[in-house]
């Protein structure tokens, strides 16, 4: 067992792990912060994906050893402390960019992630930068439509699906 420290969500996490502990099963496990989800353990689904060091990883990718000393961003980070939503978590209230929840808590990271990085970007930037990240429900168009709208773009003109 190894001693594994990190700051999640601005507070000090520690705890004993194999050194095959996915950052995903520490995060879940260790920490009880199930909203980061585990869809596929093969980094194809998305569902995982949290900030580490200000970047998007996938969880269910990265060994927690490795997240040694890091600052990680979950999803449970997101909202305020009284439990409002940030601006990504409400444009997906607001755009019906969730139907199941299953592939959310991965897609408001990665939201978070490209608006950080591009604050204003197109329709296919958007579509772009979410290749990776599955959704069985939505078909995409309220979960593109959610993250325009988070970024303050009008999205009348995109037409419904």
């Amino acid at each position: 067992m190894t001693q594994v420290k990190m700051t999640v969500n601005g507070k000090a996490a520690s705890g004993d792990v194999e050194g095959r502990t996915l950052l995903v099963q520490f995060l879940r496990e260790n920490m009880g912060m199930t909203g980061t989800h585990v869809g596929c353990d093969t980094s194809q689904c998305g569902a995982c994906v949290v900030h580490v060091d200000g970047v998007a990883v996938k969880s269910c990718t990265m060994l927690a050893v490795e997240a040694e000393g890091s600052e990680v961003a979950t999803i449970e980070g997101q909202a305020a402390p009284d439990g409002t939503l940030n601006t990504i978590q409400q444009a997906f209230q607001d755009h019906h960019g969730l139907q199941c929840g299953f592939c959310t808590p991965g897609m408001v990271m990665s939201a978070a992630a490209l608006l950080k990085d591009n604050p204003k970007p197109t329709e296919a930037d958007v579509r772009h930068y979410l290749d990776g990240n599955i959704c069985r429900c939505t078909g995409y168009h309220n979960i593109v439509k959610a993250i325009m709208a988070a970024s303050g773009q009008d999205v009348g003109a995109i037409a419904a699906e």
